[in-house]
């Protein structure tokens, strides 16, 4: 039975950005993790968006209180629905109340904070959304699944190896997809208690353990008793979930089989970045049915001379005069100059255009790269000036440590926003 409208009529969708993303600093040091560049012209926060956006799914609230400016900002300068729609993107910010002076104190408390600003609503169901997943997700089969199985609760499922089960939250599930026991983070010890019944192919990648996406589908009614009758639960995979199996809701999953990966850390942003670069990409970033909406900018096209691209994406207003580009992304208005090799890399680019005055100022370094450098196994944020003969590469023998510009995790180097690195550096091992 088709629901589609109806269903998507009666539903609006919280995406909650205001963690502090501490794993990925220092890109967090300045804005909140859904506020990351991703993919060379994309903020975190564009994916879920996108997902809803391309469902029809338009009533959408982002949640956010950490370093929210920049995210703020983007979501305000991006998302605009003509005055003949019921559209909008409206940010939800933390606030103190005369009833409550605490900021978010986690996912449940989020949502609990701001029921009072949407409660008024016509709706009979709440999607709720993480900030900083890379996935593509028909949405309206979510929420169509979720009233054809009558669910209070309908979470988003992935089947994941051991190794990974142990930072996501792992369900157990009936043959009718119910799910009837729930357990958040287990340690490996008792892991193998918690495997699921998964076709062979899975069984043969170790794919045995069902995880929950951090996605959620609630009934009103449902969400309305969980959070009332626990006023002190801050946490939705901790505290509410394992409670509405208690109280035998149904509680069911949805089971997701396409491309979906969790921005945890620096070592995972950077992967999934440069994966982006792959002849076939499992993210798809060029499919004509599932866009990704972001700000438009009227910026010129990228401009090359004389460089050498293997497995590269370049956003627009670059300026490339490289010697080689491999495996990279380079972001908008990127600008590398003569002789310099860039592989392995996620290179943010910048907000705005130097001057010619500024490019030729002999005393200090241009925004971008210089000539005649190497970088390999790194990120470099935003604004970075980096002079000639810069040397920074990463890889899995170096140390993690901070230093005044640049960060080392996981052998990944990430070079500070804003950070000047003068000629001659030399960062990690040649």
């Amino acid at each position: 039975m088709k629901t589609g409208k109806n269903v998507l009529q009666k539903t609006i969708c919280l995406i909650l950005g205001g963690g502090a993303g501490t794993r990925l600093y220092p890109l967090t040091k300045d804005r909140s993790k859904p506020a990351v560049p991703i993919g060379g012209k994309y903020r975190l926060i564009d994916i879920p968006i996108s997902n809803c956006l391309n469902a029809g799914l338009y009533r959408i609230f982002v949640l956010t209180q950490y370093n929210s400016a920049s995210l703020n900002k983007h979501i305000k300068n991006s998302f605009h629905f003509d005055n003949y729609s019921n559209g909008f993107v409206d940010i939800l910010a933390a606030e103190q109340t005369s009833n409550n002076m605490d900021w978010f104190q986690g996912t449940a408390d989020a949502v609990r904070q701001s029921v009072r600003n949407f409660a008024y609503y016509d709706f009979d169901y709440i999607l709720i959304l993480s900030g900083d997943q890379l996935y593509q997700m028909d949405i309206e089969e979510v929420l169509q699944d979720h009233v054809k199985q009558n669910a209070d609760v309908t979470i988003a499922t992935i089947p994941v190896i051991a190794s990974d089960a142990t930072s996501f939250g792992i369900m157990k599930v009936n043959n009718e997809n119910k799910i009837t026991s729930f357990i958040e983070k287990p340690a490996m010890d008792i892991l193998d208690k918690w495997s699921s019944d998964v076709s062979d192919d899975l069984k043969a990648k170790g794919k045995i353990y069902l995880a929950s996406m951090g996605i959620y589908v609630f009934s009103r009614p449902a969400l309305r008793v969980l959070l009332n009758e626990n006023p002190k639960a801050v946490d939705f995979g901790k505290e509410l979930i394992p409670d509405s199996i208690n109280r035998g809701m149904n509680v069911v999953s949805y089971a997701y089989d396409g491309y979906w990966t969790d921005i945890g850390d620096i070592k995972s942003f950077f992967e999934a970045n440069i994966a982006l670069a792959d002849d076939i990409p499992e993210f798809n970033m060029f499919d004509n049915e599932n866009k990704i909406y972001t700000r438009a900018r009227l910026l010129p096209p990228a401009k090359f001379s004389g460089v050498t691209f293997s497995r590269a994406i370049v956003a627009e207003g670059s300026i490339v005069q490289a010697k080689l580009v491999e495996n990279s992304i380079l972001g908008i208005r990127s600008r590398i100059d003569y002789g310099t090799i860039v592989k392995n890399a996620y290179i943010m680019g910048n907000d705005y255009f130097e001057s010619l005055e500024d490019l030729a100022d002999p005393n200090k370094i241009p925004m971008g790269i210089g000539k005649d450098c190497y970088i390999e196994n790194a990120i470099i944020d935003k604004h970075v000036r980096i002079g000639d003969n810069v040397i920074i590469r990463g890889n899995d023998r170096l140390s993690d440590m901070e230093a005044e510009h640049y960060v080392i995790k996981k052998g990944i180097v990430v070079v500070n926003k804003n950070a000047v690195i003068p000629s001659g550096t030399i960062i990690g091992h040649k």
